[in-house]
């Protein structure tokens, strides 16, 4: 891919730059306006900047609490039983292996959480208390993190798409699959970085937010119990099919830098735990209708959203045999030697998967109500980065695909939303 392209993508190095400096400091700006700001957009009157500085400092107990945390996950990955399967296919003709152990790392840790947390070793509260440390710390690791990836691309000879720009390259990383130690054998840090530290410090996040809420009022909301369950459903979802992540565009297709290594370290943790953040002391009542239908709007998100994953999963794996509803399989080869998918799901829209993850989003925030808009920003912003995503993956497979690509999308109209996008 040459520098123009990748500079189209994200801005090229100014664009690159205003988002490795802007992503940090908005992530600590969800984290003031939820606490410190009375969980309103704008900065108002009584906003406590001197409190949000204050707790922004980072704290030797946040830095062990993240270091110990980092470094148990990586062990569990490496060491914790699982079935191994095989990764997409390498432009080489290669294939790495992948241990799936998610769902019992996650197991573990809340069984090890849990009795640290009775043992009074440490409290799962600290999560709150120590939030802004851990921004700021995480934040500190994440760029630390990241000079040691591009390094370690470029000295392995993982380095592939590389614009020669340092600001660029730095953002989008010079490693596609980086493992310590070298090798098959070694542990891949992006499937690492991407499955386990984030995705499990999430859902302990928002147990440490739900405990504060008990601690305060004595019960927690029906809000906050739909809120955790399901965030916490969409990660045991996750791993329980956690193979299909093998598939997806930012194993297959991304270099990992910092756009990834900040993505899933610090923003995944610390801003889709906005919910339930916002609703610590925002105890409403929810009646019983509401909360049925916020269900219903989040188990169809999380079936059209698994549903559509699965069938495009089980026809990588065997496209000539695999039959989706009912039917064979129908799809379209490419010069490449491709296959493009043209039933089910895959025959309504390029990406109707997306319309699962939008549906599950806004579930998560309806439980907040509509007393600020704040607790909206996820889904708003994730459909725009689905779009964004959209657009990137349709400029990839038209510069692969060339003419069969135009004549996939005469097949298969819609982008996303079948009849509307």
């Amino acid at each position: 891919m040459s520098e123009q392209k990748q500079k189209l993508e994200f801005g090229g190095v100014p664009g690159n730059f205003a988002m490795i400096i802007g992503l940090p400091l908005f992530t600590a700006y969800l984290f003031f306006a939820v606490r410190f700001n009375d969980g309103a957009v704008l900065p108002g009157p009584n906003a406590d900047w001197e409190g949000f500085r204050q707790a922004m400092m980072p704290t030797w107990r946040a830095a062990v609490i993240y270091g110990v945390w980092f470094v148990f996950q990586a062990l569990l990955q490496r060491y914790a039983p699982g079935r191994m399967v095989q990764g997409a296919e390498l432009p080489d003709g290669g294939r790495l292996p992948y241990k799936m152990n998610g769902l019992f790392s996650l197991i573990a840790t809340f069984i090890v959480v849990a009795m640290l947390h009775w043992s009074g070793v440490f409290s799962i509260r600290e999560l709150y208390d120590e939030f802004g440390a851990l921004i700021t710390v995480m934040t500190v690791f994440s760029f630390i993190f990241s000079i040691f990836l591009y390094w370690y691309g470029k000295q392995h000879g993982q380095a592939r798409h590389l614009s020669g720009k340092l600001i660029h390259d730095f953002w989008m990383g010079t490693g596609h699959n980086p493992r310590v130690p070298p090798g098959p054998d070694g542990l891949d840090l992006k499937i690492f970085c991407e499955a386990r530290p984030g995705l499990i410090l999430w859902v302990l996040i928002n147990t440490s937010f739900a405990y504060v809420q008990y601690e305060k009022y004595g019960f927690v909301s029906t809000s906050m119990v739909l809120v955790w369950v399901f965030q916490m459903f969409y990660i045991v979802d996750y791993f329980w099919n956690e193979e299909a992540i093998l598939t997806t565009m930012d194993i297959k297709h991304e270099n990992f830098g910092f756009m990834l290594v900040f993505g899933d370290l610090v923003w995944v943790p610390m801003t889709y735990s906005l919910q339930a953040h916002y609703l610590i002391d925002r105890v409403h009542f929810l009646p019983w209708w509401g909360a049925a239908l916020i269900v219903a709007i989040n188990m169809l998100g999380l079936y059209i959203f698994r549903a559509v994953n699965l069938q495009k999963h089980k026809f990588r794996r065997d496209p000539e045999n695999v039959r989706i509803w009912g039917k064979k399989a129908e799809y379209m080869e490419t010069a490449q030697g491709g296959k493009l998918l043209l039933s089910g799901f895959w025959g309504w829209s390029r990406h109707f998967n997306y319309v699962g993850d939008i549906l599950m989003a806004l579930s998560w925030s309806l439980p907040c109500l509509f007393g600020s808009a704040l607790p909206y920003f996820y889904p708003i912003y994730f459909a725009i980065l689905l779009i964004h995503r959209e657009r990137r993956d349709h400029h990839f497979c038209s510069t692969k695909y060339g003419a069969d690509w135009d004549r996939y999308c005469e097949r298969v109209r819609w982008r996303i939303i079948p009849g509307i996008y």
